[in-house]
């Protein structure tokens, strides 16, 4: 036994080895513990001290340009905050501009704070009164030179190009210094950034004279812009009149929208439809919405309107009462009432091409109010207007009427673009200003075939809305075909006002998703939060059309004739589109130019005078067409278009759909727009873009006419883009 006893012993391990074993494994344990607690620590520690260096580093840039602005308030005309409010939830890590302390978390549930809608400076409620008139002022007329305003960076914004991220002194690196607590300004005008440290140096050496930076011959010079000053007891009692129905009819709308829309709790939003004055619908999925619980009405180029939340208050009342007071010492107050404008432009630069901007909020995915503080940001604010109900491009067209060689940027989708152009229209310029799109809706179709993109999504991905506006000053200047459209009953009386056409016109089941869309939009607007869903409720739609099989009998409801030609629609044909452009539901191109080489049909293009008309066989087919895996049939091209319809249909016209009894539609060529097109690398397109500047020269030094110039960019655009 004892043999056997000595080799079991021998096979277990002894408790020394054991316990030593447990001894380093819990050694490891425990280090590791405190390795990962002494690296949490230290991570803490290095963001406390990064915050508080940027926290301090925000506060001497204020402190330092509270200072300068008590030194040159006299230099510079003063300029009051556009304040608006915002919800504190928003407003993490932002400092006030008055107290120097933080504006979140809010006292309470619910809270806002007063934000600059020009600047991004940001208030408590209680010290936005007392803060100092040093925002961007439009106006400094009178001066030899613009000066800088020099400013604290109060939103993260990319809109710069590379160049001027270093400071314009040093020629270091601005990032890297703001984190180690070195405070910076930018000039709101050039946006060019200057450590504060090195600002004296900077003013002794220039004089502090800005020269409005890379996007100058864009931007109005505030040297431009003259404040108008009436006198008179006419005019100081029109203007008290003015400012007092301004302000009743605030409260009034406040009221009235509230009591519609707010019936939900403080997160909801529910947006009105559009009025008469603009488009109902549009290609793109425009709709009016917000996904905050704070809510600008109409902001009409630097008036401040009340923020319609789900409660009303006496404090609201009065916010709007203070705002309304302040206006007549306000720099970027315009008053509209009966073409009564503040501001005159005037002796605006031969070689400037100031940039006149439009924006519609409820277009696509609603970015409306960070494209409008963007914008007045890289521009003048007096260049950028926001489209509503209760303004439409007329009031800035109005301004620059007189302002030679102006440009235009639509912020919208198609419908917004023909809006602007039916206005630019019935100004009845001598030479038109030409036209470029910021894709801001859904299909953006008309944006697509000039080269603008299909969505917002194209301005990150070109290095942001500078990147943009360099694009605009570069563009080829092209034109587009315009059709009318008349609408007469079976006695040829006219049924409705013409409409215009820019895009396309469909009858039949394309309309009929139009419509529903028009429809859901019309009551529920809150679920057209973004151009994703947009799409997604369109596919949805058209889902549903496909078992319906309403249009079976389309095509004994319908006739077509084409320049006095009856033309056959096919007899599976539950729908036609007349089209003028390359593409429809978001870049599908339905004529196929490639396929003209092997048929009798002529290339399409958007400025022959000519329309195509092709046919679609169902909903099914509609979303074949969407992901390529089928074409459109073609059924004629023509100068002149007749259809009769003889039953109740669904029509669109750009997008703006309806149901239409039976009646007979011409389709007849109206005029050409001047548009912006995107210069790639195409020789062609760089070309034409050069002939564009050389022929507006020609037009200042007195060669040639406006309407001259006019008519050979016509030939240009026919003959090269």
């Amino acid at each position: 036994m004892l043999p056997h006893c000595r080799m079991y012993r021998m096979a277990l391990p002894s408790w020394s080895d054991i316990s030593a074993y447990l001894s380093e494994y819990w050694s490891v344990i425990a280090a590791t513990v405190i390795f990962a607690l002494v690296g949490g620590v230290t991570i803490y520690y290095t963001i406390n001290q990064l915050n508080k260096n940027i926290s301090l580093s925000l506060m001497k840039a204020i402190r330092a340009r509270a200072k300068k602005y008590k030194k040159l308030k006299d230099k510079v005309p003063a300029a009051s905050h556009i304040w608006r409010k915002e919800l504190g939830s928003r407003s993490k890590g932002l400092k006030c501009c008055v107290c120097l302390k933080s504006v979140s978390p809010p006292q309470y549930l619910g809270g806002t704070i007063h934000e600059c809608d020009i600047c991004g400076a940001t208030a408590h409620p209680s010290c936005s009164g007392n803060a100092h008139k040093d925002c961007k002022c439009v106006s400094m007329v009178g001066l030899d030179h613009v000066i800088h305003q020099w400013a604290v960076q109060w939103i993260d914004t990319a809109d710069r190009s590379e160049e001027d991220s270093f400071c314009c002194y040093c020629d270091e690196s601005c990032s890297g210094a703001f984190l180690a607590g070195s405070p910076i300004w930018y000039c709101m005008w050039c946006q060019r950034i200057v450590h504060v440290d090195c600002h004296n140096n900077l003013a002794k050496e220039t004089g502090d004279v800005c020269d409005l930076g890379p996007l100058k011959r864009l931007i109005l010079s505030p040297l431009c812009v003259k404040e108008l000053h009436r006198t008179g007891a006419t005019g100081l009692f029109s203007s008290i009149t003015s400012g007092a129905n301004e302000l009743a009819s605030t409260v009034r709308e406040t009221i009235r929208i509230r009591s519609k829309r707010y019936k939900k709790d403080i997160g909801s939003s529910q947006p009105e439809s559009p009025g008469t004055a603009e488009p109902q619908s549009d290609t793109d999925g425009d709709s009016e919405g917000s996904n905050t619980t704070a809510k600008r009405d109409d902001h009409v180029n630097g008036k401040l309107h009340e923020v319609h939340q789900s409660t009303e208050s006496e404090k609201d009342k009065q916010f709007i009462a203070d705002n309304a007071a302040s206006r007549p010492n306000g720099q970027h107050e315009m008053s509209h009432a009966q073409n009564n404008q503040k501001y005159e432009i005037v002796d605006v630069p031969s070689d400037s091409r100031p940039l006149l901007v439009f924006i519609n909020k409820r277009s696509g995915a609603q970015s409306g109010d960070s494209l409008r503080q963007r914008l007045q940001i890289l521009l003048n604010p007096l260049q950028v207007f926001e489209l509503g109900k209760h303004q439409g491009p007329e009031v800035g067209l109005s301004l620059f009427r007189k302002v030679p060689h102006f440009k235009i940027l639509v912020c919208g989708g198609d419908g917004t673009a023909g809006w602007v152009l039916d206005a630019i229209e019935k100004q009845k310029f001598e030479a038109p200003p030409p036209v470029a799109i910021l894709p801001a809706g859904t299909g953006n179709d008309l944006a697509r075939v000039l080269s603008w993109g299909g969505g917002l999504g194209v301005v990150e991905k070109r290095g942001g809305l500078f990147s943009v506006l360099k694009d605009v000053e570069h563009a080829a200047v092209t034109v587009l075909d315009r059709w009318k459209i008349t609408i007469k009953d079976n006695q040829g009386k006219l049924m409705c006002s013409p409409k215009f056409m820019n895009n396309y016109f469909g009858v039949g089941c394309d309309a009929k998703v139009a419509l529903d869309i028009h429809n859901l939009r019309e009551e529920n607007p809150e679920r057209f939060y973004s151009q994703f869903m947009n799409k997604v409720l369109y596919a949805k739609e058209g889902a549903k059309n496909i078992m319906d099989n309403m249009f079976y009998y389309f095509p004994w409801e319908v006739k077509l004739e084409i320049d006095g030609s009856n033309i056959e629609i096919p007899q599976d044909a539950e729908g036609i589109l007349v089209a003028n452009i390359r593409s429809y539901m978001g870049g599908v191109d339905l004529w196929k130019n490639e396929d003209s080489v092997s048929d009798t049909f002529q290339p399409q293009s958007m400025h022959d005078k000519t329309l195509e008309v092709v046919s679609f066989t169902g909903m099914l087919h509609l979303g074949r067409l969407q992901v390529g895996l089928s074409r459109a049939q073609r059924l004629a091209q023509g100068h002149h278009i007749k259809i009769e319809i003889t039953t109740p249909m669904p029509i669109q016209v750009d997008g703006e759909p309806w149901s239409q009894e039976p009646c007979t539609i011409e389709v007849s060529h109206h005029a050409q727009a001047f548009m912006l097109k995107r210069v790639s690398e195409e020789p062609i397109s760089h070309a034409a873009s050069i002939m564009a500047d050389i022929l507006e020269n020609a037009e200042n030094s007195g060669t040639i006419s406006a309407s001259q110039k006019s008519a050979l960019l016509q030939e240009i655009a026919s003959r090269l883009l």
